[in-house]
This record gives C-alpha cells, sequence and structure tokens, in this order.
C-alpha cells in the first residue's frame, strides 16, 4: 500500500522487486487485501534468502585488494566533533531496516553532518532504500546533512537505479570513508564561512 507517486520509484528498482509488487498489486484487485499481503510477505521472503544467499563470497586476499582496502579504512583517521559515522554490517533488507530508525531516533544528539557506511552492507532492497531517504528527510529537515559512502555492487546499482541520489545529491555519494571525510570538512568549512559573512553583514 502506497502513494500513487511512489510507483514511479519502484519501477525504478530490481526486477525482482517490480515483480513482488505487480504480484501484491494483482492480488489486491483480483482477489482481495488479505491474500495480496500474504503472497507479498512469502515472496519478500523468499528474495530475501536469495538476495542473502547471494552475499556470500570467497575469493584470495590479493595486494590490489589490500590497496584498494586502504581509503575505506578508519583507523589513524581523525573524526572531528562536528561528524558522526554509522556503518550498516550485513544485508539491509526488509525486517532489518528499523535498526537504522533506532539509532538515528534522538536526531538532537547528532552532529551536523552524518556519514553512512555502505562498505559492509552486503545487499539491499527496495525498503532499504525507502528507509534511507526517510532518513535523509529526518535529517534535512533537522538542518543536518546525510553523506553515504564505499557501496558494494548491489546497493550501489540499486542506489543508482532509485531516486536516492536526487534526495540526498550526487556529491554526497562517495566511493569510500576518506572522501567522505573530506566532503564533511568542505561542508564544515562552507558552513563556517556562511555564519562568519552572517555575523559581518551584522555588524
Amino acid at each position: 500500500m502506497g502513494e500513487w507517486r511512489e510507483i514511479g520509484g519502484i519501477l525504478r528498482l530490481s526486477k525482482t522487486d517490480i515483480m513482488v509488487w505487480i504480484a501484491t498489486f494483482a492480488l489486491t484487485v483480483l482477489a482481495d487485501l488479505t491474500v495480496a499481503v500474504e503472497v507479498g510477505m512469502l515472496l519478500a521472503a523468499l528474495l530475501y534468502i536469495y538476495r542473502v544467499s547471494q552475499t556470500t563470497t570467497v575469493a584470495p586476499v590479493t595486494e590490489e585488494y589490500i590497496e584498494d582496502g586502504r581509503p575505506h579504512i578508519l583507523q589513524d583517521k581523525l573524526l572531528p566533533p562536528y561528524v558522526l559515522v554509522l556503518r550498516i554490517h550485513g544485508p539491509f533488507l526488509f525486517g532489518a531496516t528499523d535498526k537504522l530508525a533506532e539509532a538515528t531516533a534522538d536526531l538532537e544528539s547528532l552532529p551536523p553532518v552524518v556519514i553512512l557506511r555502505l562498505r559492509n552492507t552486503t545487499a539491499i532492497d527496495a525498503t532499504g532504500i525507502y528507509e534511507l531517504e526517510k532518513l535523509h528527510d529526518r535529517l534535512q529537515a533537522s538542518g543536518r546533512i546525510l553523506l553515504m559512502c564505499g557501496a558494494r555492487r548491489q546497493p550501489e546499482k540499486l542506489i543508482r537505479q532509485s531516486s536516492l541520489l536526487t534526495h540526498i545529491g550526487e556529491e554526497n555519494f562517495l566511493p569510500h570513508v576518506e572522501a567522505a571525510l573530506s566532503r564533511a570538512r568542505e561542508l564544515h568549512d562552507h558552513q563556517d564561512h556562511k555564519q562568519l559573512g552572517v555575523l559581518e553583514g551584522a555588524n
């Protein structure tokens, strides 16, 4: 169930997400809501199992892998007081998305910039995308900025297919945490200059 305007966003997601939505929608019209919800939940559960199984990989550790991972490492990186780094570890699928809302429930305690690390997010679905959009909207309404970084192949592909990047901005979707911290410094310095300009104008 949702608003008509959300259909466009759904149709930009993966084919499996679209098929689950079409099946649920069709059963709502052709059968009844109870049957549609039951079948939709069953299909979503099967899709969840499939996506989790696809996140398991076995590969050798190479020099290239080590070098590629260096910009993602937080060790020895100074976290400024105006930044909070959150990470999602594991698949961010329906049934697990409420954990993000719980971690960011007290918005007033959060600093101006929130960086969401997706380095260890192995998979995401339409519900996960929707929760990220909600997080961005909540932070923006409170005067805060959301940056995302380090997305793996499947999450990045779905994020780019969805309307999420139009919410947060391409410039706030970074390849790794090193770039995200640099972007946070840039935003913080810009905000300081704006505040300084306001004070000078008042004087």
